[in-house]
């Protein structure tokens, strides 16, 4: 297994920082923090690249906010100087270590996403009797701080782009509250553990992915599963063999115990694919797929929201063109032809 050195130099380099602050603003160029920043531009990017040759940076301040879409969690959002700084750090690791995860791997990764995900989910369900479907209970708050650096440090030996690392993972602001024991726990254990990332950081979504390749390649080649879908902490494996697949459970579920994970007793179920199956929002039958009542209601909701933002001048035709190409591309991959065709019919966009 190959581990990484001399990669600061890279990271604190002009160019990338730079390259860092345009991903950073992309779609945000609108945001007070981002106007603000990019005024003082060159100032900003040498205060950064100062603080980062000196090691004197410290991340700010979180800013948290919930959202009960589709279910209800705490999003924290990192100050816009410390998002430029997680770009310029996940520009150079990310290729580095993004070629060890596994192709069955699918969120927060360039040409994988949510779609090639369903479309792989529904070519195995169709082709498989039966499906262990597993959600991990509280994933992001649940991540042991003190593993993820052990894992990061068998990929990276670089002593500088650990400190900035293991700097951003200390600096997590307090996430939800997780009470659980595993083998060899007292009762303070699960207290004095640090653990928990914001979900709103880049950093955090590539951290979530370094912190399941292990187990992504358990389940492929100590399991040997060879059919095998996951997009974050949703998972599932499909079989024709119904043993297998309950001997597997018992095996995963010892391997997680590893990371200090569970998988959620209600959530993760083994069951036969021909009841249909619920991933990323589609229930997925043999003959057709349909779009989940709970999403369809939450996208009804946001249509309206689009509906008066438009009509009291806040945004542009240009953006509600934009929402709705981007909810129809989604709804496309259901059977959903008269759905799109009544909804979108009974559109009326007008200005006050």
């Amino acid at each position: 297994m190959k581990r990484h050195g001399n990669i600061y130099p890279q990271i604190v380099q002009w160019q990338n920082l730079v390259l860092a602050s345009q991903k950073a603003q992309k779609g945000k160029l609108s945001q007070s923090a981002v106007i603000k920043f990019n005024q003082n531009l060159e100032a900003e990017l040498r205060k950064i690249q100062q603080e980062l040759t000196n090691k004197t940076y410290l991340p700010g301040n979180y800013h948290s906010f919930y959202i009960r879409e589709p279910k209800y969690r705490m999003i924290s959002a990192a100050p816009y100087r410390d998002r430029v700084i997680h770009h310029a750090l996940c520009n150079i690791i990310v290729p580095l270590i993004e070629p060890s995860f596994i192709n069955e791997s699918y969120a927060n990764r360039v040409g994988f996403g949510t779609h090639k995900a369903l479309k792989k989910f529904t070519q195995f369900a169709r082709s498989s009797q039966y499906v262990l479907q597993c959600d991990l209970r509280k994933y992001f708050p649940s991540i042991d701080h003190e593993i993820l650096k052990q894992l990061i440090r068998k990929k990276i030996k670089c002593p500088h782009t650990l400190w900035l690392i293991e700097n951003i993972i200390d600096n997590s602001n307090a996430q939800e509250n997780i009470i659980q024991y595993f083998t060899g726990d007292d009762l303070l254990t699960p207290i004095l553990r640090k653990h928990g990332l914001p979900i709103g950081n880049l950093t955090s979504q590539f951290f979530a992915n370094i912190y399941l390749n292990g187990f992504d390649h358990f389940i492929k080649e100590k399991l040997k599963v060879k059919k095998y879908v996951r997009y974050v902490d949703d998972f599932a494996l499909f079989s024709d063999d119904k043993i297998f697949l309950k001997e597997a459970r018992i095996a995963l579920e010892k391997y997680l115990e590893t990371l200090r994970l569970k998988i959620h007793p209600i959530k993760s179920q083994l069951f036969q694919t021909k009841q249909g199956a619920t991933f990323l929002g589609f229930r997925i039958f043999a003959d057709h797929i349909r779009v989940k009542n709970q999403n369809l209601q939450r996208a009804r909701r946001r249509l309206k929201n689009l509906q008066i933002n438009y009509n009291q001048g806040n945004i542009k035709i240009k953006q509600v063109c934009q929402s709705l190409q981007s909810w129809e591309a989604h709804l496309k991959y259901g059977d959903t032809w008269q759905l799109r065709k009544k909804i979108f019919d009974a559109l009326v966009f007008t200005r006050n």
